[in-house]
């Protein structure tokens, strides 16, 4: 990896020359010649730290933030002249632009001994913000997991019985716990801590439904007060959250998340599951690859909470059934076709060590029970996060994602289905589409009558209309920001009813421009700058209608099912639907048509009933009896639900009327589809092409 400072230098002198740099958060270490550049140091080892400049000291993208001190668990010690001293670029750049107290150009500060250097997420080039957090809510907390305080017998040379037995005895006396088990790993350091606490123990207890008693998992001497720590796993196709939390207390310690890496396989679910159909191997390929992921998540955690790996003690997971069966290294090909069958629907206990996640190593898991074939135990964390069972209203909850979950109903009857929407609301399939990340257009407001775009982007609290707007930071559009831009064009007159975006002449905006045989609407041109010139595309906004049509498609056919033909609410659930703006989502038509106020955001709601679960054990009860009363609904054999597809296509819908709707907003109606007169003329006719003779 590295080469001495001197090339004809013995190889035993060169080590000694060399110096460790351990680059955070990612982890990744290396040994590097002194004088070796940090930025060249990233470089070698593939640590994510930005450069545009190519190390020339003009750019300043790849700015680190070194660490001193003694670092026991990086085993290292880094001392003040670790680094290169402070240089004439890293002055000139701080007189200029301003460089945070603490913080280096990765490309001037070089290696001089042993040191630990954070790569800040402004300073990683492919850094992903995933926009999934613990909400606030109550819960009652009763875990499975708890500690106890008991005081267990000396030893009796008349009663022969062994440590183990009378520290079960002493559970069984003092706390009731009956039948309490140990393993050979408890029984090694039992002897040890019973005589270190002068036979005064804490001991953590698993109470779990499935295995029957108590699982005795750690002994430690006398008062122990923990921390005993729990994960909240949230897998999803696309994004993976997780949420530590203290056990004894229910605070969230840390929350983090990052991209599944299964990605690589297929953006969907059903690409997925064709992944392992046509490759041998394939399904225990990207059960490697999920499991991987866990576990760096479980370390992102742990270092966040700076908490040990022996700490977790428990975790639970909830997730789509084709990442339910991947992450159980169950080949998902029954799930590619009819009738979808799950290998279990029912909720699991088990080692974390069976499916080789790093934790305590009597960890248990439990993962939520499955609803039906494509509607898996992330919508049962729904359901126990939001409690439709519970709710006198109708209520139709709508997990937006690659594959939307959407379930109706209320205390007397619940129905669920899922519907294959795409990766387009994550901002793929969009001409300057990106995932949420800094520099993404997320926010759009479109003047009806300028036609004139304003937008916010992740990482700034400025509009693109604020003086001190820097264009040339603009990197792309994001989901929640493609929505609300084709949603606006719709209020102002730029795209009609079917969705076909108006010339520059019918729309009477020049930012409607030529593209190919049909037109696009600039957003954004900061070309003249060195910057990106960003359009909603034709074929974006076809994207969009069929991800929301999708989504749409299966809520109505609930409907159908329910014999109903209006909700009392909707809740926009998941990561994404979190960033939805409740008109501009009513606008597209993404949501049947309802009260505007009574369209809110459940954020996270799959990872906030993982939590309630790792929390409460008497929820895991609840969810297992409540998921036996869902009514699912395949949406791949309905009948109706091309139907409502079609229909639901057109913005807001082609059939269905938008009473609500109209009272917030009044939509233009003009018409730019082909043959329509003047391509935006007020009669709205659609002129007939003719057939050539002969």
């Amino acid at each position: 990896m590295t080469a001495p400072a001197d090339p004809d230098a013995p190889q035993d002198m060169a080590r000694a020359q060399d110096a460790l740099v351990v680059f955070t958060p990612s982890g990744k270490r290396g040994r590097f010649a002194l004088g070796t550049p940090i930025l060249t140091a990233a470089r070698q080892l593939g640590v994510d730290l930005d450069s545009v400049c190519g190390g020339r000291g003009i750019c300043s993208k790849c700015q680190v933030a070194p660490s001193f001190g003694a670092f026991p668990k990086l085993g290292v010690e880094v001392r003040e002249d670790a680094l290169s001293p402070w240089n004439q670029v890293e002055e000139r750049y701080r007189a200029k632009r301003g460089l945070a107290p603490g913080r280096r150009l990765g490309c001037q500060a070089r290696v001089m001994g042993d040191v630990v250097i954070d790569v800040p997420p402004e300073s990683q080039v492919h850094k992903q913000v995933v926009r999934k957090r613990a909400e606030a809510r109550e819960i009652v907390l009763d875990p499975a997991t708890r500690l106890y305080y008991v005081e267990v017998p000396e030893p009796d040379m008349h009663n022969p019985k062994g440590d183990m037995e009378r520290l079960r005895d002493a559970l069984a006396e003092q706390w009731g716990l009956a039948h309490a088990q140990g393993d050979l790993r408890t029984l090694q350091g039992l002897q040890a801590a019973l005589r270190a606490g002068e036979w005064k123990v804490t001991v953590a207890v698993h109470q779990g439904a499935q295995t029957g008693g108590a699982r005795i998992m750690q002994v430690w001497p006398g008062y122990h007060e923990g921390p005993i720590l729990g994960v909240a796993f949230d897998v999803g196709s696309t994004t993976i959250a997780g949420h530590m939390v203290d056990l004894a207390s229910g605070q969230v310690l840390a929350s983090s998340g990052l991209m599944n890496p299964q990605i690589r396989f297929g953006e969907d679910l059903m690409s997925r599951v064709s992944y392992a159909m046509m490759n041998p191997g394939g399904a225990a390929e990207m059960t490697r690859a999920v499991r991987e992921a866990l576990n760096a998540l479980i370390g992102q955690l742990c270092a966040e909470a700076r908490a040990d790996r022996g700490a977790v003690l428990e975790g639970v997971i909830v997730g789509n059934p084709v990442m339910h069966h991947l992450l159980l290294g169950i080949d998902p090909r029954e799930l590619g076709w009819a009738p979808f069958a799950l290998a279990t629907s029912d909720s699991m206990e088990l080692w974390a060590a069976e499916i080789d996640l790093e934790m305590h190593p009597d960890a248990r898991l439990y993962i939520l029970p499955c609803i039906a074939g494509h509607v898996g135990a992330d919508a049962a964390a729904v359901v126990l996060s939001e409690a439709p069972h519970q709710s006198d209203d109708l209520v139709l909850i709508v997990d937006v994602g690659t594959n939307a979950e959407i379930i109706l109903g209320d205390r007397r009857r619940l129905l669920a289905c899922s519907s294959p929407t795409g990766p387009a609301f994550e901002g793929a399939q969009i001409s300057a589409g990106q995932r949420a990340a800094p520099g993404a257009i997320e926010r759009v407001r479109i003047d009806p009558q300028t036609k004139e775009p304003r937008f916010r982007v992740i990482g700034s609290d400025l509009w693109s209309d604020a003086p001190d707007f820097d264009g040339r930071s603009v990197t792309g559009i994001c989901g929640s920001g493609i929505i609300e831009a084709v949603a606006e064009m719709r209020m102002a007159g730029i795209i009609d009813e079917d969705g076909a975006i108006g010339s520059a002449e019918a729309t009477g905006s020049a930012r409607c421009v030529p593209d190919g045989r049909t037109h696009a609407y600039v957003l954004h041109d900061a070309s003249a700058e060195g910057g990106p010139r960003i359009l909603v595309t034709q074929a974006d906004v076809r994207a969009i209608q069929l991800a929301k049509a999708a989504l749409t498609a299966g809520a109505q056919l609930l409907m159908d099912k329910m014999g109903v033909e209006k909700v009392d609410r909707v809740v926009l659930a998941g990561a994404f639907g979190a960033h939805i703006s409740p008109l501009h989502a009513l606008v597209l038509g993404m949501t049947p048509d309802c009260p505007v106020e009574k369209i809110t955001s459940a954020g996270n709601a799959a990872g906030t009933g993982a939590r309630i679960a790792l929390l409460n054990a008497a929820a895991r009860r609840e969810i297992e009896t409540v998921v036996r009363r869902i009514e699912k609904v395949e949406t791949a054999v309905e009948p109706r639900f091309q139907e409502h597809f079609v229909n639901a296509i057109a913005i807001p819908n082609k059939a269905a009327p938008y009473p609500e709707l109209a009272k917030a907003v009044t939509l233009p109606n003009p018409r730019f589809g082909a043959g329509a007169e003047g391509e935006g003329g007020s009669e709205g006719g659609r002129r007939r092409r003719r057939r050539p003779r002969g």
